[in-house]
């Protein structure tokens, strides 16, 4: 019995390696990954470490997710079931098995009613079920981006607004962290090795670094230097304990490395129109190009 356990056991990690190796052969082959449907206007995209891919569309709401390894990604979590409105940050957790959302509130120019809330969302990274709607303070700004630290604190950028907020691991409500006039037009959002929540801005091109304190309070802001000048930074990804992965409007995705205050650039791929969202899988950068589709670029961290 101890003999046929051992087999039926090896058979199955031999069945879960072979399909492992499959999705990535296929991921490796592809150039591309595309949403079935029109007029989605994703924002950004995110990948969980199995490989699957979500978007987010500013202008149904639903998420869109490719397996595995698939060139096409489908509608799952449906806006008409789930309430969603015009996604723009999304982030796939593996450690708490959830996706992180930016949902942000319509309408409310030229007297159009304000339609909706703005708030972080929270859904299963596995099956979709909703978990949890953290409203935005005054239904204002828009919900940009998300990072998650190593303790389970997520930090959430509101543009616009010039601030972030905290939802601390257990809270039930969000709190503002941190509001600044340089952050104006915050957009990405990621964290290193050192602990510290480090942001860009869209409009003026900066990366800042702001330190957590013991308490969890937000330390000074401190301005990080670019070897050279950022063009519309937007999507901020972590790949390593110094190093962020940047998609740039002006089209191209960079790599960014810390030193102190200072960041070397390392530019992976021009030629990618409106980039705004970035997420690697394997060996891959997956960049969110024209608000349609990701485009698959060769990467390997430095």
């Amino acid at each position: 019995m101890r003999d046929i356990g051992l087999t039926v056991r090896r058979i199955l990690l031999i069945v879960v390696t072979v399909t492992s190796l499959s999705a990535l052969v296929r991921a490796q082959g592809r150039t591309e990954v595309t949403i079935n449907d029109t007029g989605v206007q994703a924002e950004n995209l995110t990948s969980s470490q199995d490989g699957t891919v979500y978007f987010g569309s500013t202008a149904k709401g639903t998420i869109f997710r490719a397996a595995p390894g698939a060139t096409q990604a489908e509608p799952w979590i449906l806006a008409s079931t789930a309430g969603l409105t015009n996604v723009l940050g999304v982030l796939a957790d593996d450690k708490s098995n959830t996706l992180w959302i930016c949902q942000n509130n319509t309408g409310g120019r030229g007297g159009a009613p304000v339609v909706g809330q703005t708030a972080l969302r929270s859904f299963d990274l596995k099956t979709g079920a909703a978990k949890g709607t953290y409203p935005f303070p005054t239904n204002g700004g828009v919900c940009n981006d998300v990072a998650v630290a190593a303790n389970g604190t997520v930090y959430a950028t509101e543009s616009f607004n010039n601030r972030i907020h905290r939802l601390r691991p257990g809270a039930h409500d969000l709190g503002v962290w941190i509001t600044d006039s340089r952050l104006a037009a915050i957009d990405g959002v990621a964290m290193l090795g050192d602990g510290a929540v480090y942001v860009n801005t869209f409009l003026s091109g900066e990366l800042f670094r702001i330190p957590v304190n013991s308490d969890g309070s937000a330390g000074a802001i401190v301005k990080i230097e670019t070897s050279t000048p950022l063009g519309r930074p937007d999507g901020l990804r972590t790949v390593g304990p110094r190093t962020l992965i940047q998609a740039e409007g002006q089209g191209r995705v960079t790599e960014m490395t810390i030193d102190g205050t200072r960041a070397d650039v390392r530019v992976l791929k021009e030629g990618l129109p409106a980039a705004s969202g970035v997420t690697v899988v394997g060996d891959t950068a997956l960049v969110l190009v024209e608000r349609a589709k990701a485009v698959v670029v060769p990467y390997r961290p430095q």
